[in-house]
């Protein structure tokens, strides 16, 4: 199960969790956020961060133009669509050769069957709580409507997940195509700001997980 850490802004905090080696960091490019990047980040840091840690940007119904701006500036290997992005606009920044990360909010009345308009231009889904804000709520939706989910694309599991609930989340992925799980406030001091300590038990309680199971 692949880690994503989302949501970092301080320099400090950006390196200790670089040193977790987590499979995906994301930066926040939407300005009502708490945790928009603003000019905070080292352009030339962010660019040296090892290739092994994909670099994600996270975008609200941006532009295309400053979606492409944002990758190359930063060198971001995903654009992650957190907003009503259309297909179309999924498959242009596609096309340019950035990875792209459809984000949709889930309720009980969310259509799974619209996922279909989406795959051929994404290479993961992630699904989060619909809330008040387009991420960052803090807490789960109902993991038993991803029963409906009948696609193959991979997906991140996103939305209040934290140290209580990570063992369910695994359990989980044994019947469901989980790539991997997308932590953000539940691991944080303030917003912004990830609790490194925490993360640490969250690696080491999947990684070992991961290693039980491929010596089982």
């Amino acid at each position: 199960m692949k880690i994503k850490v989302c949501g970092l802004r301080q320099q400090d905090n950006i390196e200790k969790v670089v040193a977790l080696q987590p499979n995906f960091i994301g930066f926040i490019f939407y300005e009502k956020s708490p945790r928009f990047v603003g000019e905070e980040l080292d352009e030339e840091y962010i660019k040296s961060i090892p290739q092994n840690i994909k670099k994600v940007g996270v975008f609200v119904n941006a532009s295309p133009g400053h979606i492409l701006a944002m990758v190359k500036k930063y060198d971001l290997q995903y654009a992650q669509l957190h907003g009503n992005e259309m297909p179309d606009i999924c498959r242009s920044i596609r096309q340019k050769g950035v990875n792209v990360i459809k984000a949709f909010s889930i309720d009980a009345s969310f259509n799974f069957a619209m996922l279909n308009n989406y795959k051929s231009f994404c290479d993961l889904f992630l699904f989060d709580t619909k809330g008040d804000n387009p991420g960052g709520n803090g807490v789960p939706f109902d993991w038993k409507l991803l029963k409906k989910y009948d696609n193959e694309k991979p997906f991140l599991l996103s939305g209040g997940i934290g140290l209580d609930n990570i063992e369910d989340i695994i359990a989980l992925s044994k019947t469901l195509p989980i790539y991997g799980i997308d932590v953000n406030s539940q691991f944080e001091t303030e917003p912004g700001v990830k609790d490194i300590a925490k993360l640490e038990e969250l690696f080491s309680l999947v990684r070992v997980k991961e290693k039980e199971e491929a010596e089982a």
